[in-house]
């Protein structure tokens, strides 16, 4: 995904993402939001034990964001502080290595404490696979030419959504459309909800 926005041309940044109210910039912001609070919670040890996993970590609702939060606004004008694009490259590439190498170096056994809970740190990772694989799709949403994310971390995330879901998608999703589909990113086709079936008055899992 640092490969990919570094990739950008400059005018990438101010096409829309797959985040409802949020430019390619303000992923980009988010995204460096996000590698700071993996270096914050690897540091953070806990003395008590996990209370969630990487599939209990995710708060699920029926209702997809609408861009209309606080910290969403915040965030926009985070982003637009910046103001040239090679600033948030720099700031992406600077700490989101940073952040994977920590993660690298972390005890994957130990408890970590994030958002008043307490997880191991493989767990708290394996939850990251999936935020940042969907937001990899939120980057690509409107830019056809830029590099998706990586299969294996395509089928990771379906893998912890289907958990979280409780059933399997069909086998005619790929791993993509089940993303896409089982978050709210995109509505189903007719066809796609005659395949989900049940599963059809379920979805979407919005996950936060």
């Amino acid at each position: 995904m640092r490969t990919a926005v570094a990739e950008l041309a400059d005018e990438d940044f101010t096409r829309p993402s797959g985040c409802a109210g949020w430019l390619v910039r303000d992923l980009v912001c988010h995204l460096v939001i996000d590698a700071q609070d993996v270096l914050i919670t690897l540091v953070t040890p806990a003395a008590t034990a996990p209370t969630r996993d990487a599939v209990t970590y995710w708060e699920v609702s029926r209702t997809p964001p609408t861009g209309d939060d606080p910290l969403d606004a915040l965030t926009v004008r985070l982003a637009a502080a910046y103001e040239e694009p090679r600033l948030l490259k720099f700031h992406l590439d600077d700490v989101g290595s940073a952040a994977g190498r920590a993660a690298e170096l972390a005890d994957p056994d130990l408890w970590v404490g994030t958002r008043g809970q307490v997880i191991t740190v493989r767990d708290y990772l394996s939850a990251y696979v999936m935020e940042w694989t969907l937001h990899h799709l939120d980057l690509v949403a409107h830019l056809p030419g830029v590099a998706g994310p990586p299969a294996e971390g395509l089928a990771r995330s379906r893998e912890t959504l289907e958990e979280i879901a409780g059933t399997a998608f069909p086998a005619s999703f790929s791993d993509t459309d089940a993303l896409l589909v089982g978050t709210g990113r995109r509505a189903a086709t007719g066809a796609e909800r005659a395949e989900l079936g049940e599963l059809a008055a379920r979805v979407p899992f919005v996950l936060g």
